[in-house]
């Protein structure tokens, strides 16, 4: 999705099948969907395509009119900057209920705005469905409705032809620099959304003190110094015996698989609450996924006068002894300290991720670090690098050609890491290296 890609916003009162929509519209279960009102309250950006058209949609949280939950306000407040930016507004009614009084507020509401605004019947699962929903919510005053079934995808067509012929016209771009995809993860309540919020300079997220607020990971573009970022906010991740069914199992599902499409993580820590077991599985899930990690340790601003730095940050390093190449930062995503430092490791990760090394360059390193510490021998016979290359990047993968992979002890394999680390850098992303019998037989990596 492009930063200036046209936007087709999703609104309506809770419950009338928005996400659904969404997640027909961009082609994947991107957005949680359950049948309980109030499900999605920040706004969540996804990629669509019809035709030769590429647009952005982003589905919102329900627009209620009348207060009736601690959310609310903030979900509405969210919906209307939703609908302020949209180049198209597909204003989502319900066939089952037929017009409500809170759908002719948010009508009311929707005839005020600058951007064309489609209105659109959904669950007319039937023809009789279809027949009523034209003939019920004329009264909107929005026009004839568009009857479709965002579950069976009934209509969708149609609606889309109705969506690219009021897209404004988009002028060819100029090449931007690769996308940074970067997910910010962490327990509940940490100040992720916050965070995002400080990045961006604007409320784009809700931001509350009660945990669970985000629910599914969202995705907001950016440009940065010239740089596209992909921010993706992520609910937090509670230890799995603490995880409710439902919906924050979903939520939980969407967060690991943000981890998984992300190049680098932001792990964002209460320094006021030290290190958790928590946080250093989250850590681990990163690495284990093999992306760029930094660690944020939030609220610095909030520790004591005496706190030192330098010694929380090796106390860190320790407890993450696993990843010893991720970054750390204190920030106050409060008052916006270190979040430039913050973006900047970010992208340096990115980058490092993406480094490829010469086969000579390589085998130079690497054969200079076997005759200064050559592998030790054991009945079974001792380790012989051949040769070693680079397979692959995101993460930088190296595969290391030897007479007997069963030999290469985990310490060696952790020495030769190193090496490359020291002798290239790839300061903040995981690495892979990959031990293989000459003959092609490949046992084990790490």
């Amino acid at each position: 999705m492009s930063a200036s890609s046209p936007l087709v916003a999703l609104v309506g009162r809770p419950n009338v099948g928005k996400s659904a929509l969404f997640n027909r519209l961009v082609g994947a279960r991107r957005a949680v969907v359950e049948d309980l009102p109030g499900t999605t309250r920040d706004r969540l950006y996804g990629s669509a395509r019809w035709g030769a058209h590429d647009f952005a949609v982003v589905d919102t949280g329900g627009m209620e009119v009348e207060d009736s939950g601690a959310f609310t306000a903030l979900v509405r407040e969210q919906a209307k900057r939703a609908v302020a930016e949209a180049d198209v507004i597909l204003f989502l009614v319900d066939t089952v209920t037929g017009p409500t009084g809170p759908d002719e507020d948010v009508a009311a509401i929707l005839r005020q705005a600058k951007a064309p605004v489609v209105l659109v019947a959904n669950k007319a699962d039937n023809p009789e469905r279809q027949a009523a929903a034209r003939a019920e919510f004329y009264r909107l005053g929005l026009g004839e409705p568009v009857a479709v079934s965002a579950l069976h995808g009934t209509g969708v067509g149609d609606l889309l032809d109705q969506v690219v012929a009021l897209l404004p016209l988009v002028g060819e771009e100029s090449a931007a620099a690769e996308e940074i995809a970067i997910a910010i993860v962490g327990r509940p309540n940490v100040g992720k959304s916050t965070l995002l919020n400080a990045i961006l300079g604007e409320e784009r997220m809700i931001v509350s003190a009660i945990p669970g607020t985000t629910r599914d990971a969202v995705d907001t573009v950016a440009e940065h110094e010239g740089r596209r970022l992909r921010l993706i906010d992520t609910a937090g991740i509670r230890r799995r015996g603490r995880i409710e069914p439902g919906v924050e199992k979903h939520s939980v599902g969407r967060t690991q698989e943000a981890i998984e499409r992300c190049d680098v993580a932001l792990l964002l820590l209460d320094g006021t609450e030290g290190v958790t077991a928590q946080d250093t599985h989250i850590a681990g899930d990163v690495a284990k996924a093999g992306k760029g990690l930094v660690v944020a340790v939030n609220k610095w601003d909030a520790m004591p006068k005496d706190a030192n730095w330098g010694g929380f940050a090796q106390l860190l390093l320790q407890r993450l002894r696993f990843a010893p190449w991720a970054q750390t930062c204190a920030i106050s995503a409060q008052d916006g300290s270190g979040i430039d430092d913050l973006v900047r490791y970010a992208k340096e990760a990115a980058d490092a991720r993406r480094v490829r090394i010469s086969t000579g360059e390589l085998n130079r390193v690497v054969q200079r670090a076997v005759a200064t510490h050559a592998p030790s021998s054991s009945s079974a016979g001792r380790l012989k690098v051949l040769y070693v290359t680079q397979a692959d990047v995101s993460p930088p993968t190296f595969v290391f050609f030897v007479n007997d992979a069963s030999l290469a002890h985990f310490s060696y394999r952790r020495y030769l890491e190193n090496t490359l680390r020291s002798a290239f850098g790839f300061r903040g992303t995981a690495i892979r290296t990959v031990f293989r019998n000459r003959e092609g037989d490949s046992r084990g990596g790490s």
